[in-house]
């Protein structure tokens, strides 16, 4: 059974997740449902919930969208569904027969891609399908959410003599209007609806001379509101015929909610499934946000964490365009507990968070922002300590509240625990308080609980150091310029660099000096040798990252080149086909005008058809037998190369396109001369050169010597004047 406490989830800030999904429910009840998610009771719950959410994130990836599944609540109607001898409305009406059928279309779906969405078809199974209340509702309200005419024989009766009334009324009404209007009794505007009656905008100073009842007037008074005599009968007719058809609308309702008042369970259930269905759509959303993916769940025990990020820190660095730190960690049977140490400011915290928030959202059935290839068991509980827990309601100091707090840890810790401590042991005494909680370290690492802490305390480095199945870590801060680096390294113990970040903050160096002569040699020696490592190892990550880095340039560029080749070779064994094929044609065309001249000379029809023959076979006999797919490769090749060729071709043309509008404009530039018989002229696009005979109408007659030719002027180009 798993128990995550409240504090827990404040500690982790597991609130801030559930809002962020909140906003992102389409419907009321499942908004409401979000700020209520806990972690699941039961490893089965988790797998359900993961294994839903992974489904329906899935479905964006499908052909077989999942479809709409937003539905207006009906808690109001099934309240009043309760209590006896109420009736719905039409609107209440329409508004459940519309959760009935998305409830339908949603089953029908899942039901038929069950393969797809396995575990979501399982949770649909346990809501009845059932098409009973839309017949129902469908026989009575209409898709405009009115009771149909055909409701009833009496209603419908009732509304065929309404129309007619209001027919006659109007026609009444229509007569009066024009004849009032015509003497000059109306007002601009003419008529007006008063009580919902139509009624005759009157001045003031022909009121008495129109006859009916006065309805009322304008603010100012100059209008008089009057319904005609003629339409008065009418009018109560009608008020009497509408008053007769709302009892009887009133009966065909409470009768179909009295007809409907039998499922009102089933309406909570649909309501139930419908804003889960709600809940893991948003869960889906944010984790599209979070570029979150499901991990594999292990039944063992181990936490190993690849690239995890802290949701809310990426989510919020995400909208602002800024880059999140990932960490990666590992917990299992030969590293139970790691003791992380080094100095503030370093998100030592951050990735306590980052670790127990990830857990809980795990189990609460959220996908989570790490590598797909972390791998996380479950956890029964999940104790946490972080932050400064000074309780002013219970009067408790925050050592006082701390201690409070692990002897709860003593009393739940045992092989199913994760628990995660910030500043470990912080509060009293360096050295009675370290004692204390290096004593506290060792009953959890007995009792084989995993767990991560944080600490300044070099004993409690010190026992990491020494015990087999705990390890140190330390965040990386860059040695020259003290700045963190947001990255966690295991397996060394941090310096807190506390002399070097004072000397760094403009501490005097007289006054370190003497802060260090108060401490023990020892301790100092130690710190700084600490140090010195990780300025070390600093170095040589930066050299590391360096060398990385021009290898992967190096590599990259390699790849490049083999690219070109690749394509430079392609292209040149392309031509290289091109043109043997292109010079095999030129050799058969040889051959075939070869035969053809022997023909045209000895008229021997059988020897042609012979030798055409030889030719045939010779050819054959260099292909080689092709299935339909090598038929299909080839003619792909010879497409390809056909393309290529007209790609040059186009762009040959292209130029010399160019280079004639280039010469047309040279042309156009030139002084132009009026054409003369005898000139010596040629075409623009031709290079013969003839001589005008005449020229008639824009029109001239160039004799080029064998031929003459008919030819605009505008096309001729002058060459030289006759001497």
């Amino acid at each position: 059974m798993i128990r995550i406490s409240k504090k827990t989830l404040d500690d982790l800030e597991f609130g801030t997740i559930l809002d962020h999904i909140s906003t992102l429910c389409t419907t009321d009840l499942g908004t409401a449902k979000a700020t209520g998610i806990v972690p699941f009771a039961t490893k089965e719950l988790v797998d359900i919930a993961l294994q839903e959410v992974y489904e329906y994130s899935s479905s964006y990836l499908n052909d077989a969208r999942i479809p709409n599944h937003g539905f207006d609540s009906i808690s109001r109607e099934i309240q009043l569904l309760k209590i006896e001898n109420t009736f719905l409305e039409a609107p209440n009406l329409k508004r459940i027969a519309s959760v009935s059928t998305t409830v339908n279309e949603l089953l029908t779906f899942l039901r038929k891609f069950n393969e797809l969405y396995p575990t979501l078809h399982q949770t649909s199974t346990q809501v009845p399908f059932t098409k009973e209340i839309i017949l129902y509702i469908d026989a009575v309200i209409d898709k405009f959410g009115e009771v149909k005419d055909n409701a009833s024989s009496k209603l419908l009766i009732l509304r065929k003599e309404i129309n007619s009334v209001q027919g006659k009324l109007n026609g009444s009404f229509g007569k009066d209007l024009s004849r009032y209007n015509s003497l000059g009794y109306l007002d601009e505007i003419k008529e007006s609806v008063v009580d919902n009656r139509r009624v005759l905008a009157v001045s003031a100073m022909y009121r008495r001379k129109v006859k009916g009842a006065i309805m009322g007037n304008s603010k100012t008074g100059s209008i008089v509101y009057i319904e005609p005599e003629a339409t008065l009968q009418y009018s109560r007719e009608l008020s009497n015929l509408k008053y007769e058809e709302r009892e009887e609308v009133v009966k065909i309702l409470k009768n179909l909610t009295n007809q409907l008042r039998p499922f009102i369970a089933l309406f909570e259930q649909y309501q139930e499934y419908l804003s889960d269905i709600d809940i893991v759509a948003a869960k889906t959303k944010y984790a599209k946000q979070l570029d979150a993916v499901l991990p594999k769940i292990t039944e063992e025990r181990e936490l190993t964490l690849k690239d995890a990020y802290h949701p809310i820190l990426y989510h919020t660095n995400k909208a602002q365009g800024k880059k999140t730190h990932p960490q990666t960690i590992t917990l299992n049977k030969s590293n139970q507990i790691i003791v992380i140490s080094g100095p503030n400011a370093g998100g030592k915290s951050i990735t306590l968070k980052t670790i127990g928030l990830l857990q809980v959202m795990l189990q609460s059935g959220m996908l989570i922002p790490v590598h797909e290839y972390s791998r996380m068991c479950l956890f029964d509980v999940i104790l946490t300590d972080i932050g400064d827990n000074q309780s002013i309601e219970n009067h408790l100091s925050t050592y006082s509240y701390r201690l409070k707090n692990m002897n709860y840890f003593l009393r739940k810790c045992n092989d199913k625990t994760l628990f995660l401590i910030d500043e470990f042991g912080t509060g009293s005494d360096p050295e009675l308080g370290g004692a204390l909680a290096e004593a506290f370290l060792e009953v959890f690492y007995e009792r084989k609980s995993f767990g991560i802490i944080t600490t300044h305390y070099a004993n409690l480095k010190m026992l990491a150091n020494e015990l087999p199945n705990m390890s140190n870590a330390n965040m990386l801060f860059d040695a020259k310029t003290l700045e963190p680096l947001f990255k966690l390294y295991l397996g060394e113990a941090g310096s807190s660099f506390t002399f070097e970040v004072a000397q760094k903050n403009g501490i005097p160096y007289s006054l370190i000096n003497k802060a260090k002569k108060k401490v023990e040699r020892g301790k100092i020696r130690f710190d700084k040798s600490i140090a010195n490592l990780q300025k070390e190892r600093s170095k040589l990550q930066k050299t590391t990252s360096t060398l990385k880095t021009k290898e992967q340039k190096a590599a990259e560029e390699k790849d490049r080149l083999e690219k070109i080749n690749e394509r430079v070779q392609n292209k040149l064994e392309s031509y290289q086909e091109l043109y043997d094929t292109n010079q095999r044609m030129i050799y058969l065309g040889q051959k075939i005008d070869i035969l053809s001249e022997k023909y045209f000379n000895n008229k021997q029809k059988k020897e042609l058809i012979n030798e055409f023959f030889k030719i045939v076979q010779v050819e054959n006999s260099k292909r080689k037998k092709q299935n339909a797919k090598q038929r299909q490769v080839k003619k792909a090749k010879e497409h390809k190369i056909a393309k290529e060729v007209e790609q040059k071709v186009q762009v040959i043309r292209k130029k010399k396109i160019a280079e004639k509008k280039k010469e047309e404009k040279t042309l156009e530039s030139k002084p132009k001369i009026t054409l003369k018989i005898g000139d010596r002229v040629r075409m623009h696009d031709g290079k013969s050169i003839g001589t005008i005979d005449t020229i008639e109408k824009g029109k001239a007659i160039v004799n080029y010597g064998i031929f003459t030719t008919n030819v605009a002027l505008d096309q001729l180009e002058f060459v030289e004047r006759k001497k």
